[in-house]
């Protein structure tokens, strides 16, 4: 119960800085936005509506349409920062702060962006919109959700620029890539790491560089292969994003035809990392 309370109160948190983020950055400074949010806002400079009902309005319909897509609690925090999310733009509408710089305002407008919707993320819900769409591209393609949303977001985006013009769309642009960046952080924690995986006719001289020149611990897995049934030892390493170029140089002097797999991980724990208890 204690979880799903602390849940609701990241939600609303989020949702009252990505409602910020609309009337502090970017309606005053007339820049765009991606999503559904970016279609508000372009019924609100046609037409003066109101972007807190349009939002909900258009935010409900898709939710309607992509519910199945999410499971039973990340329906139920959807609901509940969707219409957090409208409430806080109506609240915060005659909020302002006074710039004139544009481009502060743009990376603000960024940075306010991606912690709240970042913080919605990582606790299992969505803004609806065009992060359902992201977490489909997610699910299917193995997009990542931060880089799914930018996708759908400069959709929208570039449609908008024939009311806000050429250079409010840059802004614009540039926004949503500091949100993007912003809410990756956000959702992927303070500790990314790569984890490597490979498969080599010499994994005891590369295990051997590695430990010897990277300070780096290295696992051995048993395998083979599916159609030669020959027996292999597969290496796996877990390094900083830092030392790949490093780490893939080692095994291109060590065997240039090895097979590597990189992939991401987050929060790693343990020795020669962050301990475990400190998380």
């Amino acid at each position: 119960m204690k979880k799903y309370v602390m849940d609701i109160l990241i939600i609303m948190l989020g949702s009252l800085l990505f409602a910020l983020a609309v009337n502090l950055f970017v309606i005053p400074n007339d820049l765009g936005e991606g999503g559904v949010t970016g279609l508000t806002i372009i019924a609100y400079y046609l037409f003066g509506w109101s972007p807190s009902i349009v939002s909900f309005i258009m935010n409900a319909a898709l939710l309607l349409v992509g519910y199945k897509f999410l499971n039973r609690q990340t329906t139920i925090y959807t609901i509940i920062a969707v219409s957090f999310h409208s409430l806080f733009l109506h609240l915060t509408e005659s909020w302002s702060i006074s710039s004139n710089e544009i481009i502060v305002n743009t990376i603000f407008g960024g940075v306010f962006a991606g912690v709240g919707i970042g913080l919605i993320i990582r606790v299992g819900g969505t803004t609806a919109g065009s992060t359902i769409l992201a977490r489909i591209t997610n699910k299917y393609l193995g997009w990542s959700i931060s880089y799914g949303l930018l996708f759908f977001d400069l959709i929208v985006a570039f449609s908008s620029y024939f009311i806000i013009g050429a250079e409010a769309l840059m802004l614009t642009i540039v926004m949503l890539y500091v949100g993007t960046k912003v809410m990756e952080f956000v959702i992927e924690g303070v500790n990314p790491k790569k984890a490597v995986t490979i498969i080599s006719k010499k994994p005891e001289d590369i295990a051997g560089q590695v430990t010897a020149y990277m300070n780096r611990g290295v696992t051995v897995l048993a395998g083979h292969g599916y159609y030669t049934k020959e027996q292999k030892e597969i290496l796996y390493i877990v390094i900083s994003k830092q030392e790949v170029v490093k780490l893939k140089k080692i095994v291109k002097e060590v065997d240039k035809d090895a097979f590597i797999a990189i992939h991401d991980v987050r929060d790693v724990f343990g020795e020669g990392f962050i301990e475990l208890a400190k998380s």
